[in-house]
Formats: structure tokens, C-alpha cells, sequence
């Protein structure tokens, strides 16, 4: 911005004291031509930046003009005016010596301060005697410095104490805005911003809220970024983690432990073995451990911020491998429906699993089986041939498993037991229906057998003479002779049908 000439400077002149008469007696008239307006460039400035009040529109037909700093006339509170006749201006009790007049009434402020903030009015006096007044407004902002954050408390304990971040330094007509994780702040009732937002609450503060926190400082005419802050949160120690999950080991193995908690600052470990201390370490080995060594494994872990400190309990067992179990079984053959089997699983060691295989599968219990409450002994209780087949156990601990040799189990059919799950009722009832059939038959065949004898007899006698009477008695008890022997034969034949059918029923089933 290239300002235009200044006006040359000269003591006070006549029309000074016209110019202060017409101001105190507020004689205003309208302008009859384009309105005198004032414009401020730049509209901010910057503190210490220069700032030029211009002027546009003014008359030319004028006796002369003065500038006053505020919004009324006052001749304590004149800084500059000018005579349009004499093209000189005088200098008045308001001015600083950093202000310069330009002959279009523009005024220049050079190296601006906060104070020169606010209003100033320009009073125009035209040669009727009118006159005109205008104000423009000065607008000036600081250059703010780099903001840095600062906490009220260096080392909060987690879900005990509050935090209050302040943006720092304060400085007038400037906005804040807070960002956390390089995020707006969340919507949280634990976070409570001041009414300027130059200061954030954090309430109950956690170990989420570490950050790192920033504050933007900024107004009209420059901005400020801090440095990302962090806030140092004291928790724990959480219930601490023994690793590896492992519980259970043999006889010779080296035992290796290792215990780890949440904690800041990080804690202090110790530990236990069946309530005996230990030196102090996160770690601990035991080479070649025994059986002996089996118990509880305690881990302590102490945070010194907190004064707090949780423990954990790890129970640790030491195990020989299992031996081979055998199966005792009260007979290796049973008959079907008669007999009940018993097998058990004997093993020499204690405080084991022990499982049922039956031809190399686990076993299915049935209704007829029953196991003891240590699952040690299967009672089968009738044997069925479906449980025919090669039984073993197995027994394990956490450290090993092994199973039993296998045992057969033989199953005998009595044919006279009918296994087809009928009862004695309806098989006596499908006998008897079998042999009223056979017999049914039988009579059938003998009345038809008999009725042909009969007729052949009766033709007979009609186309011979009559015998005598001892012939005819002849005749008549060979014929009863006869019939005896053919129903003899018959019953014969019906008996050996039945038994043939009786074996193909059986055979079927």
C-alpha cells in the first residue's frame, strides 16, 4: 500500500478556531454529494505493522478537515487537521508522532500498539459551512507467541486424581482449541473445558488419557501451535500373568517362570513357593525338578507410584508317567441274556483318568452298563451279542497316557431263547397258530382222501352181484385196515413238516 503524499506540517492557523467553533455548535447538514466513507487497511493489524485510516469520497470545495481519536469532537482528543487554503496541518494534543496526514484525509499509523485500538473520526468543514463527520475503527491483534501446556499435577495416580491442562500464555482477544492424539477432543463428561477453553479438566484422570494433548492459540492476524504434551499416569500394578499357561510336568524337566503386570511406573516383582520367599526377579528357574517340587508358585508385584501391589497363585504339579494298565474280566465267554461280565482296570498308579475302548473306539455306554464312580470297572449286566468284541482301557494323567492289552469278549446263543426281543407269550402263540395250521391241513386232506374211497366203493356195488356175508364182512375190516395205516402215515408226514418248519423258523431268526 503506497499511501499519498503527505501534507507539510505548520503551527496552529485562523481557520483552526473556525474549525472548533462549527464542531461545538454540531451544525450538520446531509451531503449533497457522495457520502465521505473510512476504511481501514488492513481491516487487522498485526501489533507493530503499520495501519492506514483511507478516506474516500472527500470534497473538494472544502475549508478543511481534522482527525479525533474516539467518537465525539474534542478538542483534547484532536490529533491532526488540516487547512485546505494554506495546505499545511497542525498537530494536536492526541497525536503520538506516529501518525502522518495525507491531502485525501487518509491517516497513516506507523508501528501500532494495542492501545491504538478503537475508534477515530474524521470532521470535514466545506465552504457553506457544512460540515460532515465519519468514523473509522482500528483493529489490532497481538503476534502471539508459541503456546506450551502446563499441568497442575506432574504424576496423577490412575482413578484418583483429577488433571488440569492450561494453554499458556494468556493473551486477550484469543481463541483455544484443545486436540488429543492429534484428534478433536471427545465427547466426555470426565473432560470439562474453562469458558475461554484456554483450560482442560480431566476428571478421574485413567491410563487412556496419557495423550499427547495440544493447544492452538490463534486470532485475526496469527496463530500459535504447542508442543505435543504427555501426561504421565501412575497405575497399576493389574493382577499380574504367570507364563507359560503350563501346570503340569515330569520328573527331570526344568522349570522356567516368568511373571508380568501392567504397572507404570513398572513394578517390583517377588515371589512364593508353598508360602516361602524367594529373591526378588521376574523370573524364576528350577533345573531338574522333582516330584517334590510340586505346590503353589505365588507372584507379588509392588508399584512403588502407587503404593499398591496384587499377587497371582500358580499351582504347579509334578507327575511320573502312567504305567501300563491290565483289564481282570470275570469271563472271557458268556451266553446271551444270561450271563453278566465284569471287567476292571487295574493300574498301579494314583490320581488318574482312566477311559473305556471297545473295539478300538471309546466306549458307548448302554442302558445295560454300568461304570463304578473312579470309572475303574465296566459291568455289562446281561451281555448281548452286540457286546462281542476286544475291550481296553487307558489311563493318563496331565503328563502321559497308556492303554491296556486288549481282552475279547465271547457271546453264546442258546437257540432255545428267542433274541428277536418277542416275548414267551406271543412266541408259545405263533407255535400253536403253526400247528393248528399243519392240522387244519391234515384233516383237509384226510376227509378228501376218504370221500374218494367211499364213491368208488358205492360204483362198485352197482355193477356187481352182491357178495355174501362173509365177504362183505371180509371187505369191510380190510378197508378199516386200510385207513388205519394210510391216517398213521399221514400223522407221519405232518410231524416231520412241523420239526422242518420249527428249524427254518430258527434258522431265519
Amino acid at each position: 500500500m503506497e499511501p499519498p503524499s503527505a501534507l507539510p506540517r505548520g503551527g496552529r492557523v485562523p481557520w483552526q478556531e473556525l474549525l472548533l467553533a462549527v464542531s461545538l455548535l454540531t451544525f450538520w447538514n446531509p451531503p449533497t454529494t457522495a457520502q465521505v466513507t473510512v476504511e481501514s487497511v488492513p481491516p487487522n493489524a498485526a501489533e507493530g505493522k503499520d495501519v492506514l485510516l483511507r478516506v474516500h469520497n472527500l470534497p473538494a470545495n472544502l475549508i478543511g478537515f481534522g482527525w479525533f481519536k474516539g467518537t465525539t469532537i474534542d478538542p483534547r482528543r484532536e490529533i491532526v487537521s488540516y487547512a485546505a487554503d494554506s495546505q499545511e496541518i497542525t498537530l494536536g494534543f492526541a497525536h503520538s508522532g506516529r501518525e502522518t496526514l495525507y491531502h485525501n484525509g487518509s491517516l497513516l499509523f506507523q508501528n501500532i500498539s494495542l492501545e491504538d485500538t478503537g475508534y477515530y473520526t474524521l470532521q470535514v468543514i466545506k465552504r457553506n459551512v457544512q460540515v460532515e463527520r465519519v468514523t473509522g475503527q482500528l483493529r489490532v491483534y497481538p503476534e502471539l507467541p508459541k503456546p506450551n501446556i502446563t499441568s497442575n499435577n506432574s504424576d496423577p495416580v490412575e482413578n484418583v486424581d483429577s488433571v488440569v491442562l492450561t494453554c499458556e500464555p494468556q493473551t486477550q482477544n484469543t481463541s483455544y482449541l484443545w486436540s488429543v492424539n492429534s484428534k478433536s477432543l471427545p465427547d466426555s463428561a470426565r473432560l470439562e473445558l474453562s469458558l475461554d477453553n484456554r483450560t482442560l479438566t480431566l476428571h478421574g484422570v485413567t491410563r487412556n488419557d496419557t495423550g499427547p494433548y495440544e493447544c492452538e492459540t490463534w486470532n485475526p492476524v496469527s496463530a500459535g501451535h504447542s508442543d505435543p504434551f504427555t501426561l504421565n499416569v501412575l497405575y497399576g500394578p493389574d493382577a499380574p500373568t504367570i507364563s507359560p499357561s503350563d501346570s503340569y510336568y515330569r520328573p527331570g524337566a526344568n522349570l522356567s517362570l516368568s511373571c508380568h503386570s501392567a504397572s507404570n511406573p513398572p513394578a517390583q516383582y517377588s515371589w512364593l513357593i508353598n508360602g516361602s520367599p524367594q529373591p526378588s526377579s521376574q523370573e524364576l528357574f528350577i533345573p531338574n525338578i522333582t516330584v517334590n517340587d510340586s505346590g503353589s508358585y505365588t507372584c507379588l508385584a509392588y508399584n512403588p507410584g502407587t503404593r499398591l501391589n496384587k499377587f497371582t497363585v500358580k499351582t504347579i504339579t509334578v507327575s511320573e508317567p502312567v504305567s501300563q494298565p491290565s483289564i481282570n474280566i470275570s469271563n472271557t465267554t458268556a451266553t446271551e441274556h444270561k450271563d453278566s461280565v465284569v471287567l476292571t482296570c487295574s493300574t498301579n498308579n494314583t490320581g488318574v483318568s482312566i477311559w473305556w475302548f471297545f473295539n478300538n473306539q471309546s466306549l458307548k455306554l448302554t442302558e445295560r452298563m454300568k461304570l463304578s464312580p473312579d470309572n475303574s470297572t465296566l459291568t455289562i449286566d446281561p451281555v448281548s451279542r452286540e457286546d462281542a468284541g476286544d475291550y481296553q482301557c487307558e489311563v493318563s494323567n496331565p503328563v502321559s497316557s497308556s492303554k491296556s492289552d486288549l481282552v475279547k469278549l465271547n457271546v453264546e446263543y442258546d437257540f432255545t431263547q428267542q433274541s428277536s426281543g418277542l416275548s414267551a407269550g406271543a412266541i408259545a402263540g405263533i407255535v400253536i397258530g403253526v400247528l393248528a395250521g399243519v392240522a387244519l391241513i391234515a384233516a383237509l386232506l384226510y376227509f378228501l382222501c376218504n370221500r374218494k374211497s367211499g364213491g368208488t366203493s358205492d360204483l362198485r356195488d352197482l355193477t356187481e352181484h352182491k357178495p355174501s356175508a362173509s365177504n362183505h364182512s371180509q371187505d369191510h375190516s380190510d378197508n378199516v385196515h386200510n385207513k388205519k395205516l394210510k391216517e398213521e402215515e399221514n400223522m407221519k408226514i405232518l410231524r416231520a413238516e412241523k420239526i422242518q418248519d420249527h428249524r427254518q423258523l430258527q434258522t431265519r431268526k
